[in-house]
């Protein structure tokens, strides 16, 4: 992938129907506390406590994800939409006090990445991108961890081998 935006990123896909697609890349924190833009969130997000670039689209958008504690489920809990397995979306309208018992973490970001009707689709065709699972874990990853290369290293070989690519090939 050579646009910039989406080069070494992992997408947490949020949506995806016949309208379109929405997700977030994980991976991209930005300089900016989450306390500056969301100061009620502020102390119940994970290290580091920074809004993260969810993507190109709507950059003043932000959208929150949650780890869910084992044995929670979205269903039932104002303030959180059920989006695969123990990840959640949240409406950062809602209160953080009463979320935060149910999370085992939360991640804010800016704007998202989003396509088209079929958009994705094309490009998954084109061999754009790699779809694997995702873990809860994932979406609280630090930046510290390269999640990039940890997601492709559990992938199993050959996809796994990616991992190693130098990004540059003239610096390898």
């Amino acid at each position: 992938m050579f646009d910039p935006n989406f080069r070494r990123t992992v997408v947490f896909i949020i949506d995806h129907r016949e309208e379109g697609t929405l997700g977030v890349v994980l991976n991209r924190p930005s300089d900016v506390p989450v306390d500056d833009v969301l100061p009620s969130w502020g102390r119940h997000v994970v290290e580091p406590q920074s809004v993260f670039v969810g993507g190109p689209v709507e950059k003043k958008t932000a959208l929150c994800l949650a780890a869910l504690r084992a044995g929670e489920t979205a269903a039932g809990v104002p303030g959180l939409i059920g989006v695969r397995g123990p990840v959640a979306l949240v409406d950062l309208d809602a209160d953080p006090d009463a979320l935060v018992p149910k999370v085992r973490g939360l991640r804010v970001f800016a704007g998202y990445a989003g396509w088209d009707s079929g958009q994705l689709d094309g490009e998954i065709e084109r061999g754009d991108w790699l779809i694997v699972p995702a873990l809860p874990s994932d979406v609280l990853a630090t930046p510290e961890r390269d999640l990039w290369g940890q997601v492709l290293r559990r992938q199993g070989v050959p996809t796994a081998l990616l991992a190693t690519h130098p990004g540059d090939l003239q610096r390898n």
